[in-house]
């Protein structure tokens, strides 16, 4: 939808129900097409699609091994002996990820920094910008370590809750120059709320390569991400990820580690990986009518500019994984988020850029945006702002029934 739209008078749910109709004679990208979109036609036969913390279907036999170990490895509580801090968040990945097998736990992390004159300072020395909000006490030597606290010279603190991991293999697919020109096309189309691509490093290659995971695209693949999450939550130290977190920024207090050497050779990780590879994408919901007429008001106010419904893969070792649509409803692009943005600076993310949140599953979600302020759909829609209030101010004009049906049909996914 082209930025002139936002000049119209909000549609009626009428307008919305005759717009449905029309277009269901042509094709259109609306993610809502026979058979339902909770099965899948395989040899011209219906059945049901995996469902949330399940395997991709059609993985071979040593896919599906590469899962169960990998989701073995997500489940495992890691000790002290084994590495586990000296600080850290949480001892286990489904610790957070779970509510479904997957989901989001809505646990809150804080990130801290301080701004002055518009410059941000992670504040490492202090331990900056992840709190690590558990350690390990006192160890053989009568060292204690202590849990981090937000230093007083903070004057940005943000929360985030944690990710939903169901279908990242298929983001991973994703070539970086579909989302380079997924961005081009926006700045054609709707430049007023097109996305940046996020930039960073992936660390095995040394290549520019564009970021995708995390509340700020800050990591480029998978394997990255999960090295990533090894060392900052777990503590759990990797080839790629090989140094210590500083207890609020002490890195003296090292000395006193009692696990000192590298923690995971790289195994864990990967095998981390491959769950997050493997599993399936969440299952869409029941599609009602009501949810239709919604499908087609979440286009016409704006929303599809960011929440993109269809992407496509490019190659895959994994073959359930290549040359496939799926419907996240993300771009994975940065965007403006004015009031809404947390006011950290992490990768090629300004503070008030974050990635667009994946809409798929947000059905199983207790707690909405990257702070887990909002607990309604309402809600979160209603604290947009920057490159999204446009369209969060097209619904403010609704009325009843057609938000109502918007509802509905984020409710679907």
């Amino acid at each position: 939808m082209h930025a002139s739209l936002s000049h119209r008078a909000a549609p009626s749910a009428v307008t919305f129900v005759a717009l449905v109709w029309l277009v269901a004679c042509e094709p259109r990208d609306s993610g809502i097409t026979p058979p339902p979109p909770s099965e899948a036609l395989t040899d011209g036969l219906i059945t049901p699609a995996p469902d949330f913390g399940e395997p991709l279907a059609n993985l071979t036999t040593e896919q599906l091994t590469r899962f169960i170990v990998g989701k073995a490895e997500f489940e495992e509580e890691d000790t002290v002996a084994e590495g586990l801090g000296p600080v850290f968040n949480e001892a286990s990945c489904a610790t957070c990820h779970t509510s479904p097998v997957g989901g989001s736990t809505g646990r809150t992390e804080t990130r801290f920094g301080r701004t002055v004159d518009g410059v941000f300072d992670a504040l490492v020395g202090l331990g900056g910008s992840l709190r690590q909000d558990k350690a390990i006490g006192a160890v053989a030597d009568s060292f204690v370590f202590i849990p981090e606290e937000v230093p007083g010279a903070a004057n940005v603190t943000a929360g985030r809750i944690t990710t939903q991991l169901f279908g990242l293999g298929l983001v991973d697919a994703v070539t970086d120059s579909a989302l380079r020109q997924l961005a081009s096309l926006q700045a054609t189309l709707y430049p007023a709320t097109a996305g940046t691509p996020s930039t960073t490093v992936e660390i095995n290659t040394g290549l520019v390569r564009v970021g995708r995971f995390g509340w700020k695209a800050q990591n480029p693949t998978l394997f990255q991400f999960s090295g990533d999450a090894y060392v900052n939550e777990m503590g759990i130290t990797n080839p790629e990820f090989p140094d210590e977190t500083c207890p609020q920024g002490d890195c003296g207090a090292l000395v006193h580690n009692p696990v000192p050497d590298l923690n995971d050779d790289g195994t864990g990780v990967q095998r981390f990986a491959d769950f997050m590879t493997l599993l399936a994408p969440p299952p869409r919901g029941p599609v009602s009518l009501e949810a239709q007429v919604g499908d087609g008001i979440f286009t016409t106010i704006g929303c599809a500019n960011c929440h993109t419904r269809v992407l496509v893969t490019g190659n895959s070792p994994v073959a359930a994984l290549s040359h496939k649509e799926f419907q996240p409803f993300s771009d994975f692009l940065l965007h403006d988020m004015g009031s809404l943005g947390d006011g950290i600076v992490q990768g090629s993310a300004t503070a008030r850029q974050m990635r667009t949140a994946p809409l798929w599953g947000v059905r199983t979600r207790l707690r909405l945006l990257h702070d887990g302020r909002a607990t309604s759909l309402d809600a979160a829609i209603l604290a947009h702002d920057g490159q999204a209030r446009p369209a969060r101010d097209r619904f403010t004009e609704l009325d009843a029934v057609a938000r109502q049906a918007l509802i509905a049909f984020l409710k679907s996914l």
